[in-house]
């Protein structure tokens, strides 16, 4: 009776805990498409603006791979229904004829071992389906990771472009100063060869940054949906994310909590366990109990048993199996469980140390680098020096600047990292805004969209 019951079906929301991960207003949707796929390109194309969230939505709602992720969602819920339905009965009937009067045989037979284990078997599939509702979820922090390292990338890219522009009007400046006293026999050739290599240098510099920054608006461009365009967006001014972090053990025990990677291998565990309670009536697969009926001259009814027996296979080699799979799963959790205290220490330490970097080279060397251009020009505008010092100290003035940006990048990609390590933005916003905050790690002032502003 208890196997014949109805029995109740999982509830799994991969598309709203998607939505909650993303920190976007409602679940995203599943999408159907025909025989030859999605379109190239959405329909709704990106133009003008591009903020980092608009970014991040388009490429949750639109992203393939996470599509086919949802499509295997899919699958598990039809096996999960699959798992709940009864066997099918056999109803066999046999004629025969010949000498004498035909002879009639006709049974019917319920296998009432897999009916027995029918609450088991939906357990374990249930089970499965969370497992992959759970990796569904992984696809699309990996998703939001890719945008939002794309999105840094662009932006520092673009942010150091004018100061290198900058740096190389200093430097043909210093060229040019240089060839005119090379010109006058003040100078030697020796400082006119070197400023010139550093300004070829230089130059192959700026190509690269602006490489840099094309291939990230391209590899953005695909990300939300877009190969095609132009990818000329106007991207969220640069700044340092600016935000009173948590401390590190409090980012750790979230992450243990919170990471879909951990909650997969827990889900596959319990179904392992499920299977485990399958296997003891294993050897009884098959067994049917049923209703015999034979006509010879008149009919003769009766019920019928039929069961293996478990001679050749007693079913110790699957259970064997099982045992095995049990502990490669349990193995796993434990180095999925290390993967993420790792991953949120090095991004942790990542952040503290750029913060550092980043108020050392704000609060100290961009400082003494303007004040040593101040006396350099100081020094010009008395006479006692030619203009080299001011153009060098000026130089210089902008390497640091140019060090600033990097910083604040290396900032903003841990801050990435550490939200995917703790399970996405949404979680790593709730940990911010908790009531009893840990260590804070400051950065310089700025914005940055990566996280909320904060007091």
């Amino acid at each position: 009776m208890t196997a014949c019951g109805t029995l109740p079906k999982a509830t799994v929301e991969p598309e709203s805990a998607i939505a909650t991960a993303a920190r976007l207003p409602g679940a995203i949707e599943f999408r159907l498409v025909g025989p030859e796929g999605g379109a190239l390109d959405e329909p709704d194309p990106v133009a003008g603006e591009l903020h980092l969230d608009e970014a991040v939505r388009r490429a949750v709602t639109s992203d393939p791979g996470l599509q086919a992720a949802l499509a295997r969602v899919r699958v598990a819920m039809a096996e999960a229904d699959q798992a709940r339905l009864l066997p099918n009965p056999v109803l066999s009937v046999v004629f025969r004829t010949g000498g004498g009067s035909p002879q009639i045989e006709a049974s019917f037979v319920q296998e009432f071992v897999q009916a027995l284990q029918r609450p088991t078997r939906a357990s374990a599939a249930d089970n499965r389906l969370r497992a992959v509702a759970s990796d569904a979820v992984v696809v699309a922090l990996d998703v939001i990771s890719d945008v939002q390292e794309s999105y840094v990338d662009a932006q520092s890219s673009a942010a150091l472009v004018p100061i290198f522009d900058e740096r190389l009007r200093l430097l043909e400046r210093l060229v040019s100063t240089a060839r005119a006293r090379l010109d006058a026999g003040e100078g030697t050739r020796g400082d006119v060869v070197t400023l010139d290599a550093q300004r070829v240098e230089l130059l192959v510099s700026i190509d690269r940054t602006r490489l840099d920054e094309r291939t990230s608006r391209l590899r953005l461009a695909r990300l939300i949906g877009q190969p095609s365009s132009e990818a000329s967006w106007t991207l969220d001014p640069w700044g340092s994310p600016a935000s009173r972090q948590q401390s590190e053990r409090e980012w750790t025990d979230a992450a243990l909590l919170s990471r879909p990677e951990i909650q997969s291998i827990a889900w596959r565990l319990r179904a392992l366990g499920d299977d485990e309670g399958l296997l003891r009536l294993l050897p009884w697969e098959g067994a049917g109990v049923g209703i015999d009926a034979q006509r010879d001259g008149e009919w003769q009814l009766g019920p019928s048993l039929s069961a293996p027996l478990p001679i050749f296979d007693d079913g110790s080699a699957r259970r064997a199996r099982n045992v095995a799979e049990q502990l490669e799963a349990r193995h796993e959790l434990t180095l999925t469980k290390r993967r993420v205290v790792e991953e949120v220490r090095v991004a942790y330490q990542s952040l503290a140390a750029s913060a550092a970097n980043l108020g050392r080279i704000r609060g100290e060397l961009i400082p003494l680098q303007q004040q040593r251009r101040q006396l350099a020009e100081d020094a010009y505008r008395a006479g006692q020096t030619d203009v080299t010092p001011l153009l060098l100290a000026e130089q210089d003035l902008r390497i640091a600047q140019l060090q600033a940006v990097e910083v604040e990048a290396q900032a903003a990609r841990a801050l990435v990292r550490l939200q995917r390590a703790v399970g996405g933005p949404g979680v790593a916003e709730r940990l911010a805004s908790a009531s009893s905050p840990g260590g804070p790690i400051r950065l310089a002032s700025g914005s940055n969209p990566l996280l909320p502003h904060q007091p």
